[in-house]
This record gives structure tokens, sequence and C-alpha cells, in this order.
């Protein structure tokens, strides 16, 4: 599976994204806003491990956000279950050196896309800090509500 965008293509991790994952995500601004499962510093045995369980971890969906050959960050949904089956929780992050230019915008908006079309989603949510008013933008303007 693959989404491509103007600015990102989003495609699942492979063993060639190990340097990148661990440039990009080794990073205290990466880390300050993502779950405690996160690690920091990430180094490259966690890149390792990351990129390979993160196809095969089930009822996920866990893409790398590509940019000019490198994989710079990530996206994916946990789909939830029982009573919740048609709903999943959308999560993402990128390098610091890639912000401001339209990439996680693009990369939510392909990915919701195809949630609700080949997935038949009904509903999306995220879990996003105070102290990441960025990140509420990006999903605001595709219609989630805070």
């Amino acid at each position: 599976m693959q989404l491509v965008t103007e600015t990102c293509i989003l495609r699942p991790w492979k063993l060639t994204d190990t340097a990148s994952l661990q440039h990009y995500a080794n990073n205290h601004h990466i880390w300050i806003n993502l779950r405690d499962a996160f690690p920091h510093p990430y180094t490259a045995a966690d890149a390792q491990s990351w990129v390979q369980v993160a196809n095969s971890i089930p009822h996920t969906l866990h893409l790398t956000i590509e940019v000019n050959g490198q994989a710079v960050g990530g996206i994916g949904l946990v789909l939830q279950t029982d009573i919740h089956w048609l709903s999943a929780e959308i999560g993402y992050w990128l390098g610091e050196a890639f912000w401001n230019r339209g990439i996680v915008t693009a990369a939510v908006s392909a990915l919701s896309a195809y949630a609700f079309k080949k997935l038949q989603l009904v509903r999306l949510y995220a879990g996003i800090f105070a102290s990441n008013p960025a990140s509420m933008r990006v999903l605001q303007k595709f219609g989630y509500i805070l």
C-alpha cells in the first residue's frame, strides 16, 4: 500500500529506513509530543526494533512519511475493537527539519481519506497535547473537532 501526495509518500516501513528513522526520531521536540512508549533518546536499536515489527502489529496501520527518499516521520491508525470496530485513532510525527511545509497536512488528509473510503471507518480521532496547537490546527482543517 502506498499513498502519494504532493509533499510526501506514505508507505510501509522498510529495513532501509532505520538510519533515517533514528536520525529524525531522536529529537526532544518530537518526543515531548508523543506517548510514553516513544523512546528518548531514540537509538539505532529502537529504530531497528520498530522497523521489524511496525508492519505486523495487529489492528494497526503504521506508515512512514517519506520525503525525497527518506523516512522523515510516521503516521498510523490504531483500529478499535468490539463496539468501536468502525473507529480508529490517528497519530503522527514528523522530523523537525520538515515542519511548516504542509507535509503533515497532506499526510493526515491522505490517510483520513483512505480510512473512510478503503477501510470504511466512520470515526477517526486523535489525542493531542494542549501544548501542540499546530497539530490541532492540522486536524481541524479536515473536520476533526476539538
